[in-house]
């Protein structure tokens, strides 16, 4: 166990932080499936911004890789128009 006073307040702060990111990431996962099983153009064009903009922020926080935004969005892009 810690001793430091600091290092106690860090190992809340990644707890706290390690929720947040957890909630994100699963919050992402769950629009992406629900994009994924749209069935309508219109419906699948209405949820990409929204899938996009949830994968860009957790790339910017280092939640998951750029590279696997990036490729996550293309995927999807090509997905939504194809319908």
């Amino acid at each position: 166990m810690a001793n430091h006073k600091s290092a106690l307040k860090r190992i809340r702060a990644n707890a706290a932080k390690r929720l947040r990111n957890r909630y994100q990431a699963k919050t992402t996962r769950t629009f992406i499936k629900r994009l994924r099983n749209a069935v309508s153009k219109e419906e699948a064009l209405a949820l990409l911004p929204k899938v996009s903009s949830m994968l860009d922020r957790l790339a910017k926080k280092n939640v998951i890789h750029k590279n696997k935004a990036a490729n996550n969005k293309a995927k999807l892009s090509k997905f939504a128009n194809s319908l």
